[in-house]
């Protein structure tokens, strides 16, 4: 999944979504997504910035989980998702999947 696709992906989904109250960056195949919900809306933006969570995947593991072929938690505890920070910030993020 290219990084185009995830970030048309959360733009259509975050219209929907309540703000999340913080920012999580997605680093998927060394490309950086941010999603900034410390307003009154959440704004997808394709930048490195400080976030309160940082999630680390490929890009194949993405497009797994929002087909649902694979199980979130399954994946964080084998090792193929990995989460820096705020973890309760990151259980937020079930809106965008």
């Amino acid at each position: 999944m290219d990084k185009e696709n995830i970030l048309a992906d959360f733009q259509e989904k975050a219209k929907n979504a309540s703000p999340i109250g913080g920012i999580i960056k997605f680093v998927i195949d060394d490309n950086s997504i941010c999603i900034d919900g410390t307003g009154s809306e959440n704004k997808i933006l394709l930048e490195d910035m400080e976030s309160d969570c940082t999630i680390i995947m490929k890009g194949s593991l993405m497009e797994d989980l929002k087909n649902g072929k694979v199980n979130p938690m399954m994946a964080v505890m084998t090792g193929k998702l990995k989460i820096k920070g705020d973890t309760g910030l990151a259980m937020k993020l079930q809106s965008f999947m």
